[in-house]
C-alpha cells in the first residue's frame, strides 16, 4: 500500500462519497441495478476504510462483511440496521449482477440512497475519531 494509512482511510472515504454521487445519477436516469451496485460499493469502500488496520484477514467482499459485523456490529460500536443495509446491498448486488431476469425498482432502490449516506457518515465518524 502506497502512503501510510491515514492516506488509505482518506482515499477510501473518498471513494465512497464519489460512489454515492455516482449511484445518484444512475438513479436519476433509472438505472436502479446499476444504482443497487454503485450504492454496495459505496458502503465497501467505507467500511474497508475502517478495516484498515485489519486488511490482512481480509480475502474477500464476505470476509469483509464478516469482519465488519465481528469487530463493529456484534460489539455494539455501530448500530445493528448498518449491518442489515450492508448485507442487503451485497445480496441485491449479488443478485442484480449475476442473476437472470432481476429488476429493481425505484420504490426498493430509493430509500436506500439516504441509508448509504448515513451509513457513510457514521463510518466516517468512527475513521476520524
Amino acid at each position: 500500500m502506497k502512503g501510510d494509512l491515514n492516506d488509505y482511510i482518506t482515499y477510501r472515504l473518498k471513494r465512497a462519497e464519489i460512489t454515492l454521487n455516482d449511484a445518484r445519477i444512475l438513479a436519476m436516469n433509472n438505472c436502479w441495478n446499476s444504482c443497487v451496485n454503485r450504492l454496495y460499493y459505496a458502503c465497501f469502500y467505507a467500511v474497508s476504510a475502517l478495516l484498515v488496520n485489519k486488511e490482512s484477514t481480509i480475502k474477500s467482499h464476505n470476509g469483509v462483511r464478516t469482519l465488519f459485523f465481528r469487530e463493529y456490529i456484534a460489539t455494539g460500536i455501530i448500530d445493528r440496521e448498518f449491518s442489515k443495509l450492508f448485507s442487503d446491498l451485497a445480496d441485491w448486488r449479488n443478485e442484480g449482477d449475476y442473476a437472470d431476469f432481476v429488476e429493481f425498482d425505484e420504490a426498493s432502490v430509493l430509500p436506500m440512497i439516504d441509508k448509504t449516506e448515513t451509513f457513510i457518515s457514521v463510518i466516517k465518524d468512527k475513521c476520524l475519531n
